[in-house]
């Protein structure tokens, strides 16, 4: 059977896990143990990397953010250690002492205690004779991280081999398994509505043991969608909408190197009951109408809740559901009181895209005839693009309150009153706020405080999106999109701004899952009816949730591969869910690749029976 290179992918994925842990639903706790199955998996990650991987408050990463990693954590290559060793060969004998090995280990780089120099050391010198012979050494590591993976492999790929000799064939991922199920003649097939949904039945003889026919039983799901489904008509803008009151609001997402989706949150005060109409849509940077910013394609959302930004428990409100080409939108009433509100973006869009960008470096600083530093006219019209999106409220002028929000995405840090006033009388103000010629005089600032060297600089940069060529670019990582918040209110003048910088996962996923199980009918898999489906289909985007009402474990394979003109929030068309006993879990999200032509989400989830 051959298999796709994703599904290679997540064999290897899970083979690496599940060597470290008994199932892939246990939760790595700790760096260590991050490290640990990144090795299984063959990399070599630097100190620096699980830094990045594991920030300061992380406490747990689950087997879905391990895949995300081992994307971007390149293999160890075989001669890598080898040039190492190499250039502390003073001798060029093949041989490193351990004095050698043990002033270079705990001097330099991620540096060592003299208890695990000796360590390694007493593994290695196997002719005990207080030298190290690092080509054997090489040899020897490079052979048992394969042995290790191979027989990762092996074992994982036995035990799904004795999973289809108890309950058949169908945990075969591979596309040619899918597409050779005969299709139902025309006569036996139920009217195709615009959700359709059949139970799958095993037609062979009873005498089938009934674990092989209850995983032959599974539910799927079409979903036609049209083409072009870029407006909505059920929405008309109130006639006198320009008298209300009303709050504009930028912001944007960050994709992050774990692939975690960071945005701004918002705080709303409504002083009274009043009528509200909010939209989100993405802000087009281009100053070309024929060529839109990239990110434009991207979905977005927003959720309001209530409760407070500190805690994980709160209730959904509302959900900007409908959609206005680029626009998201939502119009109803709201009690008077605080609500918060979760920009979000399914991450359908945000996936790494290659694009042909220049090889070349961008140079952000130059010299004057008189040996002044100046910025080039490339990187000014960066550092403007920045001003726009750190600009929240759009008046043109950057409050301490936006500034920091920039420093803390791009520095980690925060400028504090002193420091803000020091700004104030050196650069170019206006009402006690940074102009946007501030704001270039600031950073040429730090182009001589550092002596033109454009490193820091660089940092800066990549935090806010850009690549080497100064293109704000998808697939650079963190990514961003930019956002505006149009809030309007009838009757009363409401109070709306950003309260922090922050991924708030567990709130925004708490509310994306109240909005599809309100909104969708359940759907329980045949022979398990405590494990229910639920499917949205919203105006431009389908979206699953899976609950596990039972008082065990569930492992649900999820199969797209039959749909048409679509791209799954999980980047794979097939893959497995393990969900908690008593618990809900967003499935998938799934959009259209065309806008402009038909396409068909098909889904088909099956349960993965417990041996």
């Amino acid at each position: 059977m051959q298999r796709s290179e994703k599904e290679r992918f997540y064999m290897k994925c899970r083979a690496a896990y599940l060597s470290v842990f008994r199932s892939s639903l246990v939760n790595m706790t700790s760096k260590d143990q991050l490290c640990t199955v990144l090795q299984q998996a063959g990399r070599n990650p630097s100190q620096k990397a699980l830094d990045i991987y594991w920030p300061p408050g992380t406490k747990k990463l689950n087997f879905d953010d391990f895949c995300e990693i081992l994307k971007k954590e390149k293999p160890a290559e075989p001669d890598q250690l080898m040039r190492i060793f190499k250039k502390f060969d003073v001798n060029c004998d093949g041989y490193i002492s351990h004095e050698e090995l043990s002033r270079i280990l705990t001097s330099s780089g991620e540096k060592m205690s003299p208890k695990e120099v000796d360590e390694i050391f007493s593994l290695a010198d196997v002719n005990k004779d207080g030298k190290l012979d690092y080509a054997e050494f090489c040899r020897l590591l490079e052979s048992t991280a394969e042995q290790c993976q191979t027989a990762a492999l092996k074992k994982l790929e036995a035990d799904a081999k004795l999973k289809r000799q108890n309950f058949g064939n169908q945990l075969d991922n591979s596309p040619q398994s899918s597409e050779s199920q005969p299709e139902l003649p025309a006569s036996e097939t139920q009217p195709r509505t615009e959700l359709e949904t059949t139970q799958r039945k095993d037609s062979r003889s009873s005498s089938r043991p009934s674990s092989a026919r209850s995983r032959r039983s599974s539910l799927s799901t079409v979903i036609p969608m049209g083409a072009g489904s870029t407006k909505s008509g059920r929405l008309v803008e109130p006639k006198s909408l320009q008298d209300w009151h009303h709050t504009l609001m930028r912001g944007c997402f960050y994709l992050e190197e774990d692939v975690t989706i960071v945005s701004l949150q918002y705080r709303l005060v409504i002083p009274e009951t009043t009528s509200v109409y909010l939209t989100i849509q993405p802000l087009n940077l281009s100053p070309i109408p024929e060529k839109p910013s990239p990110w434009m394609c991207v979905d977005t959302a927003l959720y309001v809740v209530t409760g407070n930004e500190t805690k994980e428990d709160s209730n959904l409100v509302c959900f900007t559901e409908l959609r206005d080409k680029e626009r998201f939108l939502w119009r109803g009433e709201l009690s008077a009181g605080s609500y918060l509100l979760l920009p979000f973006t399914t991450g359908c869009r945000l996936m790494k895209r290659t694009r042909k960008t220049s090889t070349k470096t961008a140079q952000l600083v130059n010299r004057t005839q008189s040996g002044e530093l100046e910025l080039t006219r490339e990187f000014k019209v960066a550092l403007s693009d920045i001003f726009e999106v750190i600009d929240l409220d759009g008046s043109g002028l950057l409050s301490l309150e936006e500034y920091n929000f920039f420093e803390q995405r791009t520095s980690g840090e925060k400028c504090d009153e002193d420091a803000w006033a020091i700004c104030r009388e050196n650069f170019d103000t206006k009402n006690s706020e940074l102009t946007r010629q501030g704001f270039l005089e600031l950073n040429l600032m730090e182009a001589n405080d550092r002596e033109g060297d454009p490193r820091d600089l660089w940092l800066t940069l990549k935090a806010m999106g850009y690549n080497h060529s100064l293109d704000m670019v998808e697939g650079t990582c963190p990514l961003f999109l930019n956002g505006i918040i149009f809030f309007y209110c009838e009757d009363a003048k409401a109070t709306l701004q950003a309260v922090h910088l922050d991924s708030g996962i567990k709130m925004l996923n708490s509310a994306v899952q109240r909005s599809i199980t309100s909104k969708a009918e359940a759907r329980s898999l045949k022979g398990h009816e405590n494990v229910l489906i639920y499917t949205y289909k919203g105006e431009s985007r389908i979206s699953s949730v899976i609950a596990n009402k039972s008082n065990q474990k569930m492992t649900v394979h999820i199969n797209n591969e039959q749909s048409k003109n679509c791209v799954s929030s999980r980047g794979m068309s097939v893959f497995a869910v393990e969900v908690p006993a008593r618990t809900k879990m967003v499935c998938q999200h799934v959009m259209a690749l065309n806008d402009q032509q038909e396409w068909t989400y098909n889904c088909v989830e099956t349960i993965i029976p417990s041996l």
